[in-house]
């Protein structure tokens, strides 16, 4: 199970970090953060697509064609765990050595659409002040690291769910 799981998780994982490293460059370059989260989250599921390759990998070649939910499940969590922390890992060097303003362009981004959507001056005060918090957050590493991984964590507990439900197979009764 270790190869299957190092295998998946590390492909998974150098795929959504590269889409990660790609797309929050682009954003940072561009300053529009627009689509950027339906690209992050389509990014997520192909990545993590592979929890339901290994899952049934090792369900065929290992396992003698069965499989339990929980095998399953612990296979993909396994997968998820690793590739998610590829993620965080690689989100934490892109932003504290090329963008280490990226929150401050961000609140910026987000106080110019509040503007341009007609919020008043108290809305968007009060829109810079809901933002502080997670500006403060981002400084702390352990926080940074927390919500990273709710960023994409769950994504691959899902997944996994998913995957473990639909490929657990009963051994087949010897006659």
């Amino acid at each position: 199970m270790k190869k299957i799981v190092l295998t998946y998780g590390l492909i998974a994982g150098l795929l959504v970090s590269l889409f990660l490293v790609g797309s929050m460059a682009w954003c940072y370059q561009s300053g529009s953060f627009e689509g950027n989260m339906f690209v992050g989250f389509s990014a997520m599921i192909l990545a993590f697509s592979l929890i339901f390759v290994g899952i049934k990998k090792w369900r065929d070649d290992q396992n003698a064609g069965s499989l339990s939910f929980g095998q399953g499940f612990l296979i993909g969590l396994y997968i998820s765990l690793i590739a998610s922390t590829m993620y965080v890992i690689s989100w934490m060097v892109e932003f504290h050595f090329f963008m280490p303003d990226f929150m401050e362009k961000l609140t910026a981004h987000t106080l110019e659409q509040a503007k341009a959507a007609g919020a008043t001056a108290a809305e968007i005060t009060k829109k810079k002040s809901e933002m502080e918090p997670y500006e403060a957050m981002y400084r702390n590493p352990l926080m940074f690291a927390l919500i990273t991984y709710t960023e994409i964590l769950p994504v691959g507990l899902v997944v996994s769910v998913v995957s473990a439900f639909i490929l657990k197979k009963k051994p087949e009764a010897v006659s």
